[in-house]
């Protein structure tokens, strides 16, 4: 029925960074539109306040559960200890991310090394791993946190960051190219400059909030709930004709 097109109830929704500005906001939204969600970040304690709160706030069933993306055998208790909860999995958000800014003539290697292992080899694991079970039930969404700078350049240090994000965008398309015969949805979320806890120094100075807001179309920075209208698009039923796509969240700045 149409006016439940955008429901996802009873469904179980995994958010790996769950406790992050972006995380924390689709995770609440998930449980909102009817999944019960699995707040799964590094810090624990991070994680069990969000899951409390969202609880309070819907009333759904969630879950705080610490892992690492970049060790996979974190992972596979990860996904052992939701599956022993609620006996399967339905969607899959990657919402971890870490941008870590330097001039290219004096990149740490170390510093490129941690990215990448954050951003690309946890998105990858993850993937992987919950993928296993979609396999299985030939069912599942996964919805990967890209960004428009997996598809455009940018200064100030973030030669990195952009290599990551291209990554996750060529991740996203072969895993549902790959998985399309299992009913496997892979897509991915590209915002534009979101304000979160590691941003909000933008937003707190007049002059730079200007000039960043000058660079989007629409005039202004983006929120965390500006994302929550695409992720539950493609976590729900409305977008079973859609996969390998990446739903630019980004004001405008792509059209440019």
């Amino acid at each position: 029925m149409l006016e439940n097109l955008f429901r996802i109830d009873g469904k179980v929704a995994v958010v790996m960074g769950g406790a992050g500005g972006i995380g924390r906001t689709l995770a609440e939204a998930l449980s909102s539109y009817g999944a019960n969600v699995v707040v799964s970040d590094i810090r624990l304690d991070a994680a069990e306040v969000a899951a409390k709160e969202i609880k309070a706030a819907t009333g759904r069933e969630t879950l705080a559960v610490a892992s690492n993306v970049t060790q996979e055998e974190s992972v596979v208790q990860l996904v052992k200890t939701v599956i022993d909860k609620f006996g399967t999995v339905d969607i899959l958000v990657n919402a971890m991310g870490i941008n870590i800014k330097h001039d290219a003539f004096d990149y740490p290697v170390e510093d490129w090394y941690k990215m990448f292992s954050v951003n690309v080899h946890g998105t990858m694991i993850t993937c992987k791993q919950f993928g296993k079970i979609f396999k299985e039930k030939k069912d599942g969404k996964i919805i990967n946190l890209s960004s428009v700078r997996g598809i455009r350049g940018y200064t100030g240090g973030n030669e990195g960051y952009c290599a990551t994000k291209g990554s996750v965008e060529m991740i996203t398309k072969c895993l549902a190219i790959e998985w399309a015969p299992y009913n496997i949805h892979v897509n991915a979320l590209g915002p534009a400059l979101i304000i979160t806890p590691g941003t909000i120094h933008i937003q707190k100075d007049p002059e730079l909030a200007k000039k960043r807001a000058a660079q989007i179309p629409l005039n202004r920075l983006g929120q965390t709930e500006d994302l929550v209208g695409a992720c539950i698009f493609l976590a729900s039923g409305a977008s079973d004709f859609v996969t390998g796509q990446t739903l630019y969240v980004d004001g405008g700045t792509t059209a440019i």
